[in-house]
């Protein structure tokens, strides 16, 4: 690779790296809320937070995954 093309991927990756990192700050905040949510007995509002949360993870795949092209 030159240079040009290789700083352009470093930064690519690491920006998905950031995109990465804030996703999981995200799952890791609807946990926490969750918790707090059965531990004051609102198991109710804690299943929709889950269903919301799952949704979110079903639709940021390319989150997780790069996809090229």
């Amino acid at each position: 690779m030159e240079p040009q093309s290789t700083r352009a991927e470093v930064d690519r990756l690491v920006a998905e790296l950031e995109q990465a990192e804030a996703y999981e700050q995200r799952l890791r905040q609807v946990i926490i809320d969750v918790r707090d949510q059965l531990a004051a007995g609102h198991h109710a509002a804690a299943l929709s937070m889950l269903n919301a949360a799952l949704n979110d993870i079903d639709s940021a795949t390319d989150v997780v995954t790069h996809r090229r092209g």
